[in-house]
């Protein structure tokens, strides 16, 4: 065995693997991180409940290839949706892929090149950021800068929502392999089963700085390491509550996923909560009201 833990013939054998090169590692993300529905029902779900009428105009801040946006309009014909991100390789790829085939409906989504923290207008109902990418604001006067431009980019009732995970096994270096199973995409393209990895290489439990990784696995032996790297603080949740607060956001609220004891997996359903016990891991949602 070498240094670190692998054999030399599995690794030749990864090395003349062709699945891991053969897909983009974009389209490998969003078959195993995002789902984009899930995130616009709750989202819908969450407007309704608060203002008894549709969501129509969503900010999604980080970005990246902008599918929630592209889902968003894709929706219903009054929907309109900004996306902002500073890198522009991504941001081309998402026009390409996901803007391009609405056609028409294209026009309702508009994607900007620039730093989050700059982008005020136009007023929206909501806006998003997800998969944890405020994350990279390490600091509490660099995440409160961040939300008090989020709150000024919101209309009046506007609501912020941005994703948090966390619980005991997010606070040490583990990697959590997940069978991601067989699938089309939109688009027709056929994507085989793989085994996504999520890699806590470091916590620095002084600073909650953690540096994770994301590889790909595929049954052919190949791997695609470091298809994304993280450099983030963990924040917490009473912390991610009270920054919101002293950006002047009048009240937050949180939802949490729920467990299902049967399936041993989550059960993909956010509820409300003022009390949760602590897992080995979580995922839920904080939300700001203007």
């Amino acid at each position: 065995m070498t240094r670190n833990g692998n054999h030399p013939k599995r690794k030749a054998r990864a090395e003349n693997g062709v699945l891991a090169a053969a897909f983009d590692r974009h389209v490998l993300y969003e078959a195993s991180v995002q789902c984009v529905e899930a995130d616009i029902d709750f989202f819908q779900r969450l407007w309704r409940a608060k203002h008894k009428r549709p969501l129509r105009r969503l900010k999604e801040d980080f970005c990246g290839t902008a599918a929630l946006a592209a889902e968003f309009v894709r929706r219903h014909p009054e929907n309109r949706a900004w996306g902002v991100d500073l890198h522009r390789p991504t941001l081309d790829w998402g026009r390409k892929h996901h803007l391009a085939p609405l056609g028409d409906a294209a026009s309702r989504v508009r994607l900007l090149k620039d730093d989050v923290r700059k982008i005020r207008k136009p007023r929206v109902e909501m806006v998003a950021a997800l998969n944890f990418s405020y994350s990279v604001f390490k600091t509490r006067e660099e995440l409160r800068r961040y939300f008090k431009s989020a709150r000024a980019s919101l209309a009046p009732g506007g609501v912020f929502v941005v994703d948090s995970f966390g619980g005991s096994g997010a606070m040490e270096a583990s990697e959590e392999p997940r069978r991601i199973p067989a699938s089309v995409r939109r688009d027709g393209t056929r994507i085989p089963a793989f085994t996504y990895i999520w890699d806590q290489s470091r916590f620095n439990t002084i600073t909650h700085e953690i540096l994770c990784h994301i590889h790909f696995r595929f049954r052919d032996g190949s791997m695609r390491r470091r298809a994304f790297t993280y450099d983030w603080r963990l924040w917490t949740l009473p912390e991610l509550r009270e920054i919101m607060a002293e950006a002047g956001f009048s009240a937050t609220e949180v939802y949490m996923e729920g467990w299902d004891d049967d399936e041993d997996e989550a059960d993909g359903i956010f509820r409300r909560r003022t009390f949760f016990e602590n897992m080995e891991g979580w995922v839920g949602y904080v939300v700001g009201m203007r």
